[in-house]
Parts: C-alpha cells; sequence; structure tokens
C-alpha cells in the first residue's frame, strides 16, 4: 500500500517562502513520477509541478521561476520550495504518484497567502 504524507503549509504573508514536504512509502520511490498539485476554494485540483525518477522537472506556468520541485530519494521524500509566494497560491496542496497503474494522493497539506 503506498502511503503519501505531506507537511509543511501554513500562513504566510504575501512575498513570503514555505517548503512543503512529501514523505512516501510502499512504492519503489527512485523509480517514481512524483508531482504536486494545488486546490485553490471552489476550484478543481490543478497540476503544480512535477520530477521524474531522473530528476526532470516540469511546472504549472503559474509557478515558474518561484516554485522548485526536487527529491531525496534516500529519504523517500519530495520537496516543494514556494517563493515569492502571491495570494493566488492559496489553497490545499496535494502530493501524488502513479504506481503500478493506480493514482494515490496524500490527505494535502493548507497554505494560506495573505495579501
Amino acid at each position: 500500500q503506498v502511503q503519501l504524507v505531506e507537511s509543511g503549509g501554513g500562513w504566510v504573508q504575501a512575498g513570503g517562502r514555505l517548503r512543503l514536504t512529501c514523505t512516501a512509502s510502499g512504492n519503489n520511490f527512485r523509480d517514481a513520477y512524483m508531482r504536486w498539485y494545488r486546490q485553490a476554494p471552489g476550484k478543481r485540483r490543478a497540476y503544480i509541478a512535477s520530477i521524474t525518477k531522473d530528476y526532470s522537472t516540469s511546472y504549472n506556468d503559474s509557478v515558474k521561476g518561484r516554485f522548485t520541485i526536487t527529491r531525496d530519494n534516500a529519504a523517500n521524500a519530495v520537496y516543494l520550495d514556494m517563493d515569492n509566494l502571491k495570494p493566488e497560491d492559496t489553497g490545499v496542496y496535494y502530493c501524488n504518484t502513479l504506481y503500478y497503474s493506480t493514482d494515490y494522493w496524500g490527505q494535502g497539506t493548507q497554505v494560506t497567502v495573505s495579501s
């Protein structure tokens, strides 16, 4: 059973920074394609960033240049460093991975950015 646990959310003023952490268990993390999603209030969950097993990264245009996704295979963890946060970055952030054709999600961590 794959489990994903997010942490690091909180409240921050616009222009601030946060680091989110997702810790995985139950999968072969070194080969895992890991993604971050965000669900803003009243909106659908949206893709934010991803990282492959080869450390190739991709970002939603809305966060390019401000967010950085990294991974630490020794710790079975993926990180999302968020800089220059904006009020529109507010939402619940979810970690995601696809393992044997099944999508797994964490419980989410709330990020609130005040103006």
